[in-house]
Formats: C-alpha cells, sequence, structure tokens
C-alpha cells in the first residue's frame, strides 16, 4: 500500500541560473525534475511517506532522466508509462523574485501524461493508496480525463485530493474547464486551489464563499491560497488561516508543490487542521527561499526548524515578501 499515489504532469524543467533577467538574456541553465503532482510526491517523500506517480514520459533521453530522478527522490516510478511519439515535455521560467515567474510550457498538442488510458492503471493500488491526489490539468484531454474518471470511480475510502491546478493555455477554452471541474468535484474529499482556481470550480472568487462552496460540493476539507495573504483552511468545524512565513523568497516555483506534499503529511498522519495548514505553509515557504523545486523540497524536521525558529534558511535574509506557499506558483 502506497501512502500516496499522485497523477499527472511530468517533465523537465529548465531554470535559468540568473535571476532577474530576461530569457532573451540569459545563457547557462540548470535542469530540475518537474511537474506539479511529480514534484508533491517527491516532497512526500521528503517526510518519509511512501508515494508513487502515475504519468507518462517520451521515448527520449529526458524521458529516461526523469524516470530515474524519480527513483532518486525515494519515489516509486512503477506506474511511469513510456510513450512513443511525443517527446518528454520541457518547461522554461524566468525568475523576477519576489513575485513573479513566468513559465512557458513545452508540450506539444498532446505529451504523454495525457495519453494515459483507464486499461493503463493499477486501480487497486489507486484504491487502497492512503492518499490520492489529482490535477485539473488531467482532466483537460482525453484519454486522460477518462483515466481519471476510472481512477476516481475507484476509490473508496482514505482521501481523495483535487488540486484544481487551472493553466489556462493547456485548455481548449475556460467553459471547458469549469466543467470539467465540476464534474470531478463529486468525487474528492480535500480541494486545493488559489483564488483563480476556485472560481473556476466553484464560480466565486471571495475565499470564505469558495470554501464554503467547496464544502458544500462534498469536500471534508477545503484549502483556498490567498497569495500575500496566506491560507485559508476549512472542514465542517474548523476554520484556519495561517499567515504567511517570513522569508526572502528566491524563485516562488515549487513552493505550491512543497505545500502539497507537507498537506498530504497531515493527512496521513491525521494532524488537526490548524497543524497541518501551518506545517504546509512553512514547507512552501521553505522551498520559495531556494532555485530549484524537487531538489530543495524539506525534510520534515527542516519545516520544524522554521516554524521554530522563525528564521529564514541558510544563506537567505528574512523579509516580508511572502513565499507563496499560499498561491499556485508551480508547473
Amino acid at each position: 500500500m502506497f501512502d500516496l499515489i499522485t497523477m499527472g504532469r511530468c517533465g523537465v524543467d529548465i531554470y535559468p541560473l540568473q535571476t532577474g533577467v530576461s530569457l532573451i538574456h540569459v545563457e547557462t541553465f540548470g535542469k530540475f525534475l518537474g511537474g506539479s503532482p511529480t514534484n508533491v510526491a517527491v516532497a512526500a517523500a521528503r517526510h518519509g511517506l511512501r508515494p508513487a506517480v502515475v504519468t507518462a514520459v517520451g521515448a527520449d533521453p529526458f524521458g529516461e532522466w526523469v524516470r530515474q530522478a524519480i527513483r532518486g527522490f525515494g519515489v516509486d516510478d512503477v506506474f511511469v508509462e513510456t510513450v512513443e511519439g511525443p517527446p518528454t515535455p520541457v518547461t522554461f521560467c524566468e525568475i523576477f523574485p519576489p513575485d513573479r515567474f513566468p513559465i512557458y510550457f513545452y508540450r506539444g498538442e498532446h505529451p504523454p501524461d495525457l495519453r494515459i488510458t483507464p486499461a493503463s492503471l493499477d486501480l487497486d493500488a489507486i484504491r487502497q493508496a492512503r492518499v490520492f491526489w489529482f490535477t485539473g490539468t488531467g482532466l483537460s484531454q482525453e484519454p486522460s480525463f477518462s483515466a481519471h474518471a476510472a481512477a476516481l470511480d475507484a476509490r473508496t475510502s482514505g482521501w481523495t485530493v483535487f488540486d484544481l491546478d487551472y493553466r489556462p493555455m493547456l485548455w481548449e477554452s475556460r467553459e471547458a474547464a469549469e466543467r470539467a471541474y465540476r464534474s470531478a468535484l463529486p468525487h474528492a474529499s480535500v480541494a486545493v486551489g488559489n483564488l483563480d482556481e476556485v472560481e473556476i470550480a466553484v464560480g466565486t472568487r471571495d475565499p470564505e464563499a469558495a470554501a464554503q462552496a467547496l464544502l458544500d460540493a462534498g469536500m471534508e476539507v477545503a484549502v483556498v491560497k490567498l497569495g500575500p495573504d496566506g491560507v485559508l483552511a476549512r472542514t465542517k468545524d474548523e476554520h484556519v488561516v495561517a499567515e504567511p512565513v517570513r522569508v526572502e523568497v528566491v524563485n516562488g516555483l515549487g513552493a505550491g508543490d512543497a505545500f502539497g506534499g507537507a498537506l498530504c503529511l497531515g493527512l496521513v498522519r491525521g494532524w488537526p487542521l490548524d497543524r497541518t495548514v501551518r506545517f504546509a505553509n512553512a514547507a512552501g515557504a521553505h522551498v520559495a527561499a531556494r532555485l530549484a523545486c524537487a531538489d530543495a523540497m524539506p525534510t520534515t524536521d527542516e519545516v520544524l526548524t522554521l516554524l521554530k525558529t522563525g528564521e529564514p534558511a541558510p544563506g537567505t535574509a528574512g523579509t516580508d515578501s511572502h513565499a507563496d506557499s499560499g498561491s499556485e506558483v508551480r508547473r
């Protein structure tokens, strides 16, 4: 049994090693594991959970590198398919701290991770996982949509987390995204998204109204990320607002993935909502104070140290900039 199975994007992130510079002028880059669901699994592994990821790569050198990287981070790649034809996706970004990180997807019209079929799924493993994590992007095309539907139908217990993860450039239209999100909501028990994403899911950007609408749609836990204002989380009996964590933001990309892995730890361990959200918020801050994403995912002890001391990681200086664990700054 896996503690966590995530499903969705993977690929290669190409990050500029110079910050505050347009790609026009960048000369050197670093290669990192990318794809939000994949990085959530990495973040969970850093906390000692046993994760796996359901995804697919191209039959190319980048695809083999992604497989090696997934295994190297302690994530099981048993459910990673290799698809002939389309290349493994590559994503570029620009880094303008503290709050501007443009992303450029090179995924083609039908990337490998959207070619996962229902027949290729291990439904028993998905059924038995303590947490199943899926993303909005995975609903954007067939056969991935049908594969997600089959996975959700298989879930009869445990936590099913809908990472609302709205990327407008990856959808045919906003209306198509709204329909897909609303069809998937009844199958989830936890929803996580920023203000843009909850608006797609429930039609409002007001944080309290969105959280209530998610609960009304059947969520046991609703998490609304508020960017520089922190994170709002609700159950039918609990209400938590986690304040921003003071760090000097280096790269906000990946903070939301760190938040997700830490959230899964809290769900698996049965932590109270307040403890879970504050821990996850600090995990996101830890990553935002570093350049890398998957490579920067913190251990449990590192997050606890940040929460205890209130000090940023070595080599960074505390400021009022918010490590955007509260918003969706991810691939």
